[in-house]
C-alpha cells in the first residue's frame, strides 16, 4: 500500500518514516477504503487539507498544510490531534469531537488561535471548516479540515486601520505637543501591535505609565534610527522621529512589540510607517506655521504699502469727510482699491473712489499711477468730472499704463445762493463703478443710479457723462468699492439692497460713524478689500428744531 504515498510530494519520505502500525490507524494495509480514498484525495490537492481520523482524531495531511503547523511537522503526522494541538485544544477540540459524533459541519472565519508552531505562542488566524467523512454505510470515520491561514490579511488589515486612524487624528493638528499626545492616545487605543507605546523626549515622557520605557535610548544614535532589543524578556522597539518641526530634540517612538507575533520585515515596515505618519504630521504642522507666518508678514507689508499710497483726505469747513481702507481678512496680497479727497484750486472738493482690477503688486502699482494721474489731471484741467475722466483715459493710453479700473469722481460744489441755505451740489461721473448711496435728511437711503460709463483704461475716447444731485443739510453721501457688496453666495443686486437698508435711518451718524458702522457690518463677511469715502453735510440745527416743533 506504499503506493498510496506516491502522491505526497515532498512529504513522501515523512509518510514512509512513520510507523503506521504503532499508530491508532494501524498498518496502511488495514486502512478502510474510505480512509485510503480520502488520503488519496487530500494528497492530490494543492489546497491545505488535513484529516483527523478515528476516535483519536489522528492527523494525516498534505504538503500544503505543513506551513500552517510549522515546527509541529513532521511529528504531527500520525499523531492524535489532542497531542499535536494541546495549546489550542480548548478551542478546536469541541468542534472536532462534535463533527465526529455526527453534528453538522463547522465554519470558522478568521478565528484567532495562539499556536505554538515556532517556539512561542503565536497569534494566528484561520478560516476553516470541519466536515464529516462517512463510509458507504453512512458511518462517520473521520473529519476533513479544509483550511486557509489568514494571519497575514488580518494583521495587515488592522495595521492599515491603525495607520488610517493615526493619520486622520493628526492631520489638522499644528502644535507639536498636541501631535505627541494625540499620537500616543491613538496608539494606546489600538495596542495590538505596539504595546505600552509612548513618544518620548530626553527625560520627559508624554504620560507616565506603570510600564514606562527608557526615555533616552543610547543605542538610537547616529545612523541607527531604529533599534529592536530584548529587555527583561520583552522585545522593545525604539524609532527616532527625524522631524523638522520645532521641538527641542527629535522625539523617539518607544513600544513593546506583540510577543505573539514574529518580528519580521512586515512588522518592521509597519513600525516605520507609524513613524512616518507621526513625522509627516510634525512636518505638515511646521509647514502650515511657516506659511501662516509668511502670509501674515506679506499681509502686514501689503497693508502698510496700501496705506502709504492713501494720503489723509482734505477736510474743508462746513462739511465732514471720512475715509477708510480695510484689507480683506483672507487676502494676503496688496490690491487696487483706493480713495481720495482733495481740494481743487478753485476750492471745490474732489472725492474719488476706485478699484484697479487684480489683486497683486501690479494692481497696486496701477492704482498708484491712476490715482496720481487723476490728481494731476483734475488739478490742471479744472473741468467737470466727466472731462477729467476722459482726459485721464487719454493719459493712460498715451503713457501706456496697462491697468483697468472702475472709479467715481465727484465734485462737491456750492454756489453763492446755496451757501445761504447751506446746500451743496454733488456732481459726479461714474466709470463702471457701483453707484453712490445718498442718505437724505429724513433717513431714506437711495442709490444714485445713473447710466454707467465704460471703466477706465478700456478705450481713450469713451463717452463720459456728468450727473448731479442737491445735498440738503443733514445729507450723507457714501462712496465705496465692491468689497462692501460683493460677497460669496450673494447677488450684487441683493448686496446693494442690503447696503441701502444698512444706511436707512442713519442720518444722525457723523461721517466717521458711518464708516465704522459699515465696516462693523460687512468687513468680516467680505472676501475683498473695502475702501470708503463718506461726505456729510451737517444738519441745520435751527431748522431741525423748527420742524420738530411744528410736528409736536
Amino acid at each position: 500500500m506504499q503506493e498510496l504515498f506516491e502522491r505526497a510530494g515532498a512529504l513522501r519520505a515523512a509518510y514512509q518514516r512513520v510507523d503506521w502500525a504503532s499508530t491508532p490507524l494501524g498498518p496502511v494495509e488495514s486502512w478502510t477504503p474510505t480512509l485510503r480514498a480520502t488520503v488519496d484525495l487530500a494528497l492530490q490537492t494543492r489546497f491545505p487539507v488535513t484529516l483527523f481520523w478515528g476516535p483519536e482524531l489522528v492527523l494525516v495531511y498534505n504538503e500544503a498544510y505543513v506551513p500552517m503547523i510549522g515546527d509541529k511537522h513532521p511529528a504531527a503526522l500520525g499523531t492524535p490531534a489532542s497531542a499535536v494541538f494541546s495549546e489550542i485544544w480548548d478551542s478546536i477540540g469541541p468542534m472536532l469531537t462534535g463533527v465526529l459524533s455526527g453534528e453538522r459541519a463547522t465554519w470558522s472565519e478568521d478565528l484567532e488561535l495562539f499556536m505554538d508552531r515556532h517556539g512561542f505562542a503565536e497569534q494566528c488566524f484561520f478560516t476553516f471548516s470541519y466536515s464529516a467523512v462517512r463510509s458507504p454505510e453512512g458511518q462517520v470515520e473521520g473529519v476533513i479540515d479544509i483550511a486557509a491561514e489568514t494571519t497575514g490579511q488580518v494583521v495587515s488589515r488592522r495595521r492599515l486601520v491603525l495607520l488610517a486612524q493615526l493619520t486622520e487624528a493628526l492631520k489638522d493638528l499644528d502644535d507639536p505637543q498636541r501631535i505627541l499626545r494625540q499620537a500616543v492616545t491613538v496608539l494606546r487605543a489600538n495596542a495590538q501591535d505596539l504595546l505600552d507605546a509612548d513618544i518620548l523626549l530626553p527625560a520627559v515622557a508624554v504620560r507616565e505609565s506603570a510600564t514606562a520605557l527608557p526615555a533616552v535610548p543610547p543605542s538610537v544614535s547616529g545612523d541607527r534610527d531604529m533599534v529592536v532589543e530584548e529587555l527583561g524578556g520583552r522585545t522593545v522597539v525604539r524609532l527616532r522621529l527625524a522631524t523638522s518641526s520645532p521641538v527641542r530634540q527629535n522625539p523617539v517612538l518607544v513600544a513593546r512589540l506583540n510577543p505573539h507575533l514574529p518580528v519580521d520585515d512586515g512588522y518592521i515596515r509597519f513600525v516605520r510607517l507609524v513613524g512616518v505618519a507621526i513625522t509627516q504630521a510634525f512636518d505638515r504642522a511646521q509647514a502650515r506655521q511657516t506659511e501662516r507666518r509668511i502670509a501674515e508678514l506679506e499681509r502686514q507689508m501689503s497693508e502698510s504699502l496700501q496705506r502709504s499710497l492713501l494720503t489723509p483726505p482734505a477736510r474743508p469747513e462746513h462739511v465732514e469727510v471720512a475715509v477708510r481702507y480695510q484689507p480683506a481678512a483672507a487676502q494676503m496680497q496688496v490690491g487696487g482699491d483706493w480713495y481720495d479727497a482733495f481740494l481743487l484750486p478753485d476750492g471745490v472738493l474732489a472725492l474719488v473712489i476706485g478699484d484697479v482690477t487684480g489683486h497683486d503688486p501690479r494692481a497696486a502699482a496701477g492704482m498708484a499711477q491712476i490715482r496720481n494721474l487723476l490728481r494731476g489731471v483734475a488739478t490742471t484741467l479744472r473741468k467737470p468730472p466727466s472731462f477729467v475722466l476722459a482726459a485721464l483715459d487719454t493719459a493712460l493710453d498715451t503713457l501706456a499704463v496697462n491697468a483697468l479700473a472702475t472709479a467715481v469722481l465727484a465734485h462737491v460744489e456750492q454756489s453763492d445762493e446755496q451757501a445761504t441755505d447751506r446746500r451743496w451740489t454733488l456732481r459726479w461721473s461714474n466709470a463702471g463703478h457701483p453707484p453712490p448711496v445718498l442718505i437724505r435728511p429724513d433717513g431714506v437711503a437711495t442709490l444714485l443710479w445713473t447710466p454707467t460709463d465704460t471703466m477706465l483704461g478700456v478705450q481713450p475716447d469713451a463717452v463720459r457723462r456728468d450727473h448731479a444731485a442737491t445735498l440738503e443739510p443733514g445729507s450723507t453721501v457714501v462712496l465705496y468699492t465692491d468689497g462692501l457688496i460683493d460677497r460669496r453666495g450673494v447677488l450684487i443686486d441683493d448686496g446693494l439692497a442690503d447696503l441701502t437698508r444698512a444706511l436707512t435711518d442713519r442720518q444722525s451718524l457723523s461721517a466717521e460713524q458711518v464708516c465704522d458702522h459699515l465696516l462693523a457690518r460687512y468687513a468680516d463677511q467680505s472676501d475683498d478689500d473695502i475702501a470708503l469715502v463718506v461726505l456729510r453735510v451737517p444738519p441745520d440745527i435751527a431748522a431741525d428744531v423748527e420742524r420738530r416743533d411744528a410736528h409736536a
